[in-house]
């Protein structure tokens, strides 16, 4: 499948209603998250982004755990809401989990302290590149995906679960499956109030 690169952009939709397949192999799906973290541009060439994908038991796995830890705090006549959200989730095909490595963003920290307090701001407009590729290149192959932030709440169950480093600083969740309905309308700003030409 091959769109013009902004039609990609436009048709990346959040979609909650996703299903337990995929019209892509898991080798494609990862190929996809491997070449997006390898070629998605960083500050400094600093390449501090990390994702992990989450595919069968390992993406129910999330958001099992992730369902627990907001039973614990959401109070129980509000949680029927959160619940739905949480099969939702959980009735995807796989999860995609980004991060930044801390160490990297404090390396450049020292190395560079003119800029240091911009280093940890860098870091997460890369990842916010980075999550968009990704979530824009699996739409383009038939994938539904919506971005969500369950950190730091779930942080350090995600990183004692999977045995990921310290440093690892969990950014966003990127459930992903086959679309079970489409996109919601969406609201537009006009561009004329948010871009400026000067020729």
């Amino acid at each position: 499948m091959s769109k013009d690169f902004l039609t990609s952009v436009r048709e990346r939709r959040s979609i909650y209603g996703i299903g337990k397949t995929s019209p892509i192999s898991d080798d494609r799906i990862v190929e996809i998250v491997r070449e997006a973290v390898k070629h998605t541009p960083s500050s400094f060439n600093s390449q501090s982004g990390r994702a992990v994908v989450l595919l069968n038991e390992q993406h129910d796995k999330l958001w099992d755990m992730t369902t627990a830890i907001l039973k614990s705090i959401v109070p129980a006549d509000q949680f029927e809401s959160t619940q739905q959200r949480m099969n939702g989730f959980r009735g995807g095909y796989g999860t995609v989990l980004f991060f930044e490595d801390q160490s990297v963003v404090e390396g450049l920290q020292a190395q560079f302290p003119t800029y240091a307090d911009r280093f940890p701001i860098w870091s997460q407009q890369s990842n916010g590149m980075l999550q968009f590729v990704v979530w824009t290149a699996l739409e383009n192959e038939g994938l539904g995906a919506s971005l969500q932030h369950y950190n730091p709440l779930i942080d350090d169950s995600v990183r004692a679960e999977w045995n990921l480093p310290a440093t690892w600083q969990l950014v966003a969740q990127l459930p992903f499956g086959q679309p079970l309905a489409p996109a919601g309308e969406k609201q537009f700003s006009p561009v004329d109030d948010r871009l400026k030409v000067f020729r």
